[in-house]
Formats: structure tokens, sequence, C-alpha cells
């Protein structure tokens, strides 16, 4: 198979390194300083296994690599309408796109019953995502890989990779399949499922209690789901996510308190939001927040909680662009 990972970043550059380790040719859509290192030196990965060093095929120019079997869409939201752009010269007749997305997808009313045609504004405001990378292109994905970069293609990865898979009109297809298969032949635990947006809501669920949130207090995981100062809120804007998913019917796994105590667990770590705030990067409020509160709105369902601790997140992040 052709595949091809467009933005590498962290994640980005470990699949890329996951899957060129078990053999695959593996095409990678960079620029600037990353596509040199890419180019020059490969990927350096520390992972469980120790450190490797992986070379792939990395350019700038999509046109370059011609139609792709497969193409992950490894960035960040705040980035993904331009790099549908620049990825459109690979996507041919047969073409699977992996949205490696945080959030809720611009996708989430495609290839479902739909017949009010919803969509989520927040996300796809002029319908352009929807016809850069129409939907039956699509296979949904929720990551479960953290993954950091120390500098350009050099990333440290040291925990198992999960990576869940379904096609968006839930049916357990033989590309679904096949999909899965390579990926576990890299090493990556793949799952393929046909209700790929109940996993969604479950990973929305932890990410909208703490990312906002640990950008407000700067707080760790441990602190913003154990401390008795912050947890209070952290439970409450729970409630709300679950409310919301429930109203669409979605099926979470874990109950409220099951999905505290893992959020406790996961110990002294910082979000992935508050690292991009750290770094002075845009943050993905649309995605993993707004996007929610939107829906949340379309059912008649308040999220007062989330809507205050989002607003403060946003004016904080704005602030400090702006000072920059």
């Amino acid at each position: 198979m052709k595949l091809c990972i467009a933005g590498a970043g962290a994640i980005g550059c470990t699949l890329a390194a996951l899957l060129a380790k078990a053999g695959n040719t593996v095409n990678v859509l960079a620029r600037g300083a990353t596509l040199d290192a890419l180019q020059t030196n490969g990927i350096a990965l520390k992972d469980l296994e120790g450190q490797h060093r992986i070379n792939v095929v990395a350019k700038q120019n999509a046109e370059e690599f011609g139609v792709q079997d497969v193409i992950f869409l490894c960035t960040k939201t705040t980035a993904l309408e331009a790099i549908a752009e620049k990825v459109q010269p690979m996507i041919g007749e047969h073409t699977i796109i992996v949205p490696m997305v945080n959030g809720l997808p611009w996708w989430y009313f495609q290839g479902i019953d739909n017949p009010n045609n919803q969509s989520i504004e927040r996300l796809d405001p002029t319908g352009k995502l929807a016809q850069l990378l129409p939907a039956k292109h699509i296979i949904g994905c929720v990551t479960f890989m953290t993954a950091f970069r120390k500098a350009p293609a050099d990333v440290v990865s040291e925990n198992p990779h999960l990576l869940i898979l379904g096609e968006i009109n839930n049916d357990l297809s033989d590309r679904l399949q096949q999909l899965r298969e390579v990926l576990e032949a890299a090493d990556i635990e793949a799952r393929a499922v046909d209700n790929i947006r109940d996993q969604i809501w479950t990973k929305v669920a932890a990410n909208l209690t703490s990312n906002p949130l640990s950008v407000v207090t700067k707080g760790t995981l441990e602190q913003l789901y154990a401390d008795p100062r912050v947890s209070p809120l952290v439970r409450h804007i729970l409630d709300e996510v679950l409310l919301t998913a429930a109203a669409y019917s979605a099926r979470i796994r874990f109950n409220p308190l099951q999905i505290m105590e893992m959020g406790a667990g996961m110990g002294n770590i910082q979000t992935s939001m508050l690292q991009d705030f750290l770094a002075g990067q845009r943050l993905e409020l649309d995605a993993i927040g707004y996007s929610v509160i939107e829906l949340a709105e379309k059912v008649g369902i308040e999220m007062p909680h989330t809507k205050q601790v989002l607003d403060m997140t946003a004016f904080i992040s704005e602030q400090s662009l702006n000072a920059k």
C-alpha cells in the first residue's frame, strides 16, 4: 500500500516511523526545518523498544507523491483546512483518508441518517472540509498515542499505541479490516469498531474535562481530577458532556466516577492543550469544546460550567498570543 503521513509533528513522525519500521514505504508531507531533517537524517524515534533511526520519503509538494492508498492527516484542527488543500493531488477514487484529529470531527453527521442535513458550523462553517475531503474517503479514528517532539523529526513516544478505527457509516468494511491489519503489523494496537462516534465521545469527555481547565489553572491531570479545590468543577463539566453525549445516543463505556479516577491516575502530566499554550500555539478550542456546546444547543441542553471555562481559556490564549 502507498501510505502518506500529512503533518510531521510528534504523532505524525511516530506513526510514520512505526509504519516504515514494519517495512512499508512511507511518504511524509512536511515543510521547513522538519522537511530538512527528514530528508537528511530520517526520523529519530525513542519508544518502549529503544532508540530507532528510520528513513522515510519526505517532500513538500504532494504532486510528487501521486495518488496514495491511505492518507493519515496528522495535524491540529486549526491547520486542517490548509492540509486538506495540500493533499488534493494524492486523493484518488479509492484513497482512504484517516483524520487523526482531536475533538468532534467535521464529518460527525455524514455517513448516517441526517434528515435535517445537520452539520457542525464551528468546525466547517463554509463546508470546505466536506468538499475537499468527501465522506466516501473517510475512516474515522480516535487516537490514543502520546508523543512529544524534542526537535524536528526527533520524537519520543514511550507509551503503548492504540488507534480505534471505524467507518463513518458504521460498516465493518473490508477496507477497514485491511487498514487495521497494516497498523497491527506495525506494532500499533488497532481496533475496528462499528460505533466510532461512541469512541469519539469517550475521548471528548476526557479532553473537555481537562484540556481547557489546564490552561486556566496550569494544573496537571492528577491535580485537575483529584484536588478537591478543582475536581468539583471538573465533575460539573463531565456531567454536562455526558448529558450531551446521551442526547446523541452515544454509549460511553465508563461511568463518571471511573472517568474521574482514570484522570487522576494519569499522574503528573500536562495536557496537550497546556503544552500548546506554553509553546505559543493556537488552541483547538472549537474541536474540543465549542463544537460540543453547539451540539448541546441543538437539543436544548445548557453547558454553563463548560462554556465559562472555555471562554476563560479563549481569553487567556488571546491575551498571550497578542502579547507576542
